[in-house]
């Protein structure tokens, strides 16, 4: 086998590190690199299980995990019999923590959105989350090479672009004369009239700019999809949490968006059985889902995570934690099926991906006609709702 096979787990920035880690092994043979999630409990579980799968199906390759897991959980992954070596977090971007050569040629992408991680690690230290153990401090790239990692996906032929990073919103905060993230945004508009997709990954909406609001608010190539990274609804859990908004701040902004664009969709990662969260504090939790209309959650049962000061609160029950991450789900499930139903009927443009499905500017799931070309964008009017997909 040619090249690298590349198993990504966790968010969005390790799928743009796995296309690159990709390009860097392409001249590589029999080697598997599992890119790991150390973000839950659950996370680590699931990259041991994809590092027990690799080595079943490839018995005879050499396995290597990076990733997050690979610095936080090291002595537990290095100990796997499966495993014949560990790459460094902060180093998997380079050639020779792999020890190949750059190739001059780089392989064409599998996503038909382009990620591109405009920035890395985190300064800031909520007491649940243990990425910036992994990740490090947050690191910009300026907006020239920004700029240029754009345009080689677009020579490739990427009709979307996604911009991603740990906290994005952090972008351009150790550049000189710290610019906001807006000004990024606005200069990939500038850069690419041809541009016809620009989507943000997730966002700390505190620190959205007043030009970025107004080009998720108003730019037709800005897409009208806002995930949140807001963790919870009660102030109380998000002060204990050391997040830097309250829920009025999260209301707010959903409020003054949806005035200027209606149709704008909106995600939050949400976080159940957080310590000390009594009854009241997640029907607090429970409530925001509808006051804001998340239709795109990310929800997380709290697990603790080492050397985080979360893990020595006083803990929630495991069942009790299972049973809100489940009230939650079924919360933003109703909300989410309220919202398809609104779009039956109505025409769409969508991106074909490389399964039969595509997405909408708002990130809905939809059937294309078989045989369609992965990167097409065509408009289609779903008749109905099947197991979550518009048809």
């Amino acid at each position: 086998m040619n090249g690298a096979e590349v198993i990504s787990l966790g968010c969005r920035l390790n799928i743009s590190e796995s296309e690159r880690i990709r390009q860097l092994m392409a001249e590589e043979r029999d080697v598997v690199v599992v890119n790991s999630c150390a973000v839950t409990v659950e996370a680590v579980r699931q990259t041991r299980q994809a590092i027990r799968k690799a080595r079943r199906e490839r018995p005879n390759a050499r396995l290597l995990v990076t990733g997050c897991a690979a610095d936080i959980e090291r002595e537990q992954l290095a100990a796997m019999p499966e495993v014949d070596g560990l790459v460094a977090n902060t180093a998997k971007l380079d050639p020779r923590a792999w020890n190949v050569s750059a190739p001059n040629t780089p392989a064409a992408p599998k996503h038909t959105r382009a990620f591109i991680a405009v920035q890395n690690g985190c300064d800031h230290a909520c007491t649940f989350c243990v990425i910036p153990q992994g990740r490090g401090p947050s690191r910009s790239l300026t907006i020239a090479e920004v700029l240029h990692e754009i345009e080689r996906h677009l020579d490739q032929g990427a009709p979307e672009i996604v911009l991603t990073g740990v906290d994005v919103t952090s972008w351009g905060h150790d550049l000189p004369g710290a610019p906001p993230l807006g000004a990024l945004v606005q200069a990939v508009l500038d850069q690419f009239p041809q541009l016809q997709r620009l989507r943000m990954s997730s966002l700390d909406g505190v620190e959205i700019d007043p030009l970025l609001f107004e080009l998720l608010a108003g730019e037709e190539r800005v897409m009208p999809h806002l995930h949140l990274s807001l963790q919870h609804g009660n102030d109380l859990i998000l002060k204990r949490m050391k997040r830097r908004h309250l829920r009025g701040d999260a209301v707010d902004l959903v409020v003054r968006l949806k005035a200027k664009r209606p149709e704008i969709a909106i995600g939050a990662d949400l976080i159940a059985g957080f310590p000390t969260e009594d009854d009241a504090m997640h029907a607090d939790n429970l409530s925001i889902v509808r006051e804001l209309g998340i239709v795109h959650g990310h929800v997380f049962p709290y697990s603790p995570r080492p050397n985080t000061p979360a893990a020595r609160m006083p803990q929630i029950d495991r069942a009790a934690i299972r049973d809100r991450a489940a009230e939650l789900r079924r919360a933003v499930g109703e909300v989410r099926a309220e919202w398809l139903a609104s779009l039956v009927g109505r025409p769409h443009n969508v991106l074909a991906e490389r399964d039969g499905a595509g997405y909408t500017p708002d990130f809905a799931r939809v059937a294309v006609p078989e045989g369609t070309p992965p990167g097409t964008i065509l408009t289609v009017t779903p008749e109905r709702i099947e197991r979550g997909l518009l048809a």
